[in-house]
């Protein structure tokens, strides 16, 4: 059966195929070629995608994304649908998805949103669930430099602390939306904001959320 990680990767290729090499990305800065590159560094070379996290490891990072992105686009395309080498911790289901569902999804919809007209997707509710718990998960690092108090809602009722904090503002949205909008892509997200009208003015002028 096929994973919900799986799926995603397979519209991510999809979506980076038919954008071409040169289309623009929710990314700053990243054409599609760079964000192929980003995948396929991420999933192939351990060793130079530690930068995402450790600073010391930046440059290498940039250095080893920079080669891959010099590949035929149509071979960077082919390592993501083909997935992970044959020892990577990626190849057990468990990791696949626990890693990788945020990862390909938030990806995809960066292609997709970068476009001139595009509209969200309607997603099955357990995906949306699968999302869901990933950010009951992940809010409170993803937040945690948010201005104001955050709080996420989902359209059943369902809450979780992004940041604790006062004044506090409520962003309100379908899963998919609230993901979108925690790791950084807030421009993009259709995402509801009640409170105090300073305070989400605070948060809208905040540089960053995520990692």
């Amino acid at each position: 059966m096929s994973t919900h990680a799986k799926r995603e990767r397979l519209l991510l290729a999809d979506l980076l195929e038919a954008a071409g090499p040169d289309a623009p990305t929710l990314c700053e800065g990243w054409q599609t070629r760079d964000l192929a590159a980003h995948v396929v560094v991420r999933e192939r070379r351990p060793d130079a995608a530690a930068g995402v996290l450790v600073p010391a490891l930046r440059d290498r990072q940039d250095r080893v994304q920079a080669e891959f992105a010099d590949k035929p686009y149509e071979e960077l395309i082919q390592l993501i649908r083909t997935g992970p080498p044959r020892f990577s911790p990626f190849t057990i289901k468990q990791v696949d998805e626990g890693a990788n569902i945020v990862e390909f999804f938030v990806h995809a919809e960066d292609v997709r949103r970068a476009q001139p007209e595009w509209s969200a997707r309607e997603l099955d509710p357990v995906f949306a669930d699968a999302l869901w718990s990933r950010l009951e998960r992940a809010a409170r690092l993803l937040g945690r430099k948010a201005p104001v108090g955050l709080v996420l809602r989902r359209p059943n009722g369902q809450t979780v602390v992004a940041h604790r904090g006062t004044p506090v503002v409520t962003a309100s949205g379908e899963p998919g939306e609230l993901t979108m909008y925690l790791y950084g892509r807030r421009t993009a997200a259709k995402v509801d904001l009640d409170g105090e009208p300073e305070a989400i003015e605070r948060l809208r002028e905040a540089k960053q959320l995520g990692i």
